[in-house]
């Protein structure tokens, strides 16, 4: 059993920023596009985060043309390439799934004012 937590260990990331559910991020995601790699960024609100230790993920959810596309990342993946929080939400529960009947400033989320 220690064995396993040793290699989970080896696999998380260090580098990973503090974002919570309600902010607003761009993922850096590395894309393989036949045999040449590139990095596509996602920015959205996090709707959830689950999960711990290698195997924690979090989605986060953008309007794209007018339609809502939501994503899930695996947080220590080595696809990712970064995280940025651009934004800080208030939001007062752990998972925002009532975002998703929402549409245009109906679901805007308060940003958080800092003292």
């Amino acid at each position: 059993m220690d064995v396993i937590k040793l290699i989970e260990q080896e696999q998380i990331k260090k580098d990973i920023p503090d974002f919570f559910v309600g902010d607003t991020v761009q993922v850096h995601y590395r894309i393989k596009e036949g045999n040449r790699e590139r990095v596509q960024v996602f920015q959205g609100t996090v709707l959830k985060k689950q999960g711990g230790s290698t195997r924690a993920t979090f989605t986060v959810r953008r309007i794209s043309y007018g339609v809502g596309v939501e994503r899930t990342f695996s947080l220590h993946s080595p696809k990712i390439e970064k995280i940025a929080v651009t934004r800080r939400g208030k939001v007062r529960r752990a998972k925002l799934n009532y975002l998703r009947d929402r549409v245009g400033k109906a679901a805007r989320v308060k940003e958080k004012r800092r003292y």
